[in-house]
């Protein structure tokens, strides 16, 4: 069905051919007359066809001289059938190749994997060539029409100049792109020499940045964390002056749709992205205010975690019961933050913990002291120097609020330490015979009728 769509259209220019041949007539003279003209438009039009098809068209039309209008006909109609069984070859090669891609090329083609990332499958590689495969087919079987048509055209007197034109069509975007690219190849030597500073440039930034980051470098006043942020910001800050350099020497930069879309796309990006930017300023604000870093335990409008990622849009905190919970940097820049790791640092005590506790005022103040104290200090990871003390905050009517104050490193583990220490306050209190329960009064009125 194929094969014969493809006769079809190869006998529609020997039929156009032919019904001109035929009604031309008396006005075969004028239109051999009018030929030189036509054919100086064509070469107007196309400086490549003058050069490489006229030589052939005008042997072709010199060959038609001694030949009557059969005689013609049974050229076109070989040249047609030779190119409809070059196309039936063309194909039944493809074909074969196809099948035989299709049976063994699992076995000889691998996936596609680039440092342990597979990037395309077997199947995906396999179809990706019968796809190029197919679509070179149809390519060669288009050049092989467009070719045909003006030969089949050349053979008349009537329509020899379409053949011309024709060719034009061809070879004038052929042209056209091979002049471009030439006149381009200085303009590529530019960006390519633009790109390969940058690159460089990059690649050393990175290196002082590494070495800053691991402390081998060290800045006065600037800090390691601070290391990586600027890499990312100065990079950012190269490609954009490289983008904003190599720009003008882009093909089609100096026209009015390239800039069009310039703009488009600009004001699109600064609409719908007025909230990113915003949390993209928060980040590089925050990250060079230093209120935490990762792995910190800190307090974000009440909720207590540790800081498990931390970048230029987003910080995320994964709190005691494995929760993690985002916060956009925006949020973050107008909140308060409580760093519990800034009170564990080498030349710090260390972060307090605290528990309060009532008891009645008939038991001496020092024993509850003594009782709290000691119960601090058979605590796990709570540090015996400096040595836990009480504060008394609050004296009610009934009862004293007392409040064991110790110092801890550790504070990963905070929850696991407030845990022991009230399980060894209440031992303290048992072993010593007195109860943790406060005595509460209430006065009840009642009306005597």
């Amino acid at each position: 069905m194929k094969l014969f769509f493809i006769v079809l259209i190869l006998m529609l220019p020997l039929t156009e051919a032919f019904t001109q041949e035929v009604s031309a007539g008396d006005l075969l003279l004028n239109a051999e007359e009018s030929s030189a003209e036509s054919k100086s438009e064509v070469d107007a039009v196309s400086s490549a066809t003058a050069v490489f098809i006229e030589p052939a068209i005008e042997y072709i039309r010199e060959f038609n001289e001694d030949r009557n209008l059969l005689q013609r006909i049974g050229i076109a109609l070989a040249i047609i059938a030779g190119q409809v069984l070059l196309i039936w070859l063309i194909w039944f090669l493809f074909k074969r190749l196809e099948k035989k891609l299709e049976h063994s090329g699992s076995e000889k083609i691998k996936p596609l994997i680039i440092k342990k990332f597979k990037l395309l499958s077997t199947k995906q590689i396999i179809r990706l060539i019968e796809y190029f495969l197919r679509l070179f087919k149809y390519l060669i079987t288009a050049i092989q029409f467009f070719l045909t048509v003006p030969i089949v055209f050349s053979l008349f007197s009537a329509t020899s100049n379409l053949a011309s034109v024709i060719f034009g069509y061809i070879l004038n975007p052929i042209k056209n792109i091979a002049i471009g690219i030439v006149d381009y190849i200085p303009n590529l030597f530019y960006i390519f020499v633009i790109i390969f500073v940058a690159r460089y440039a990059l690649k050393g930034l990175k290196f002082f940045a590494v070495q800053i980051e691991k402390g081998k470098l060290k800045i006065p006043g600037f800090y390691t964390e601070w290391a990586a942020p600027t890499h990312k910001i100065l990079q950012v800050l190269i490609w954009a002056f490289t983008v904003a350099v190599v720009y003008p020497y882009l093909p089609g930069s100096d026209s009015g749709a390239f800039r069009g879309v310039s703009v488009f796309v600009g004001i699109i990006f600064s609409l719908g992205s007025s909230s990113a930017i915003g949390n993209l300023v928060a980040g590089l604000v925050i990250t060079y205010m230093r209120p935490f870093k990762i792995g910190d335990r800190v307090k974000i409008k009440d909720i207590i975690g540790f800081v498990v990622e931390k970048n230029l849009m987003v910080i995320r905190l994964k709190t005691h019961k494995n929760e993690y919970v985002t916060f956009p940097n925006l949020l973050i820049l107008g909140s308060n933050i409580i760093n519990y790791n800034t009170s564990s640092d080498e030349d710090e005590e260390g972060l307090i913990i605290f528990a309060e506790v009532t008891f009645g005022y008939s038991t001496p103040w020092q024993t509850i002291h003594d009782i709290l104290i000691n119960a601090a200090l058979k605590t796990e990871h709570v540090q015996k120097n400096p040595k836990p003390f009480v504060l008394q905050t609050k004296l009610d009517d009934f009862y004293a609020c007392y409040q064991i104050n110790c110092y801890t490193k550790e504070v990963g583990k905070v929850p696991r330490i407030y845990t022991i220490l009230y399980e060894n306050i209440q031992d303290g209190f048992r072993e010593s015979g007195l109860d943790l329960t406060s005595s509460h009064y209430r006065i009840i009125t009642t009306n005597n009728k």
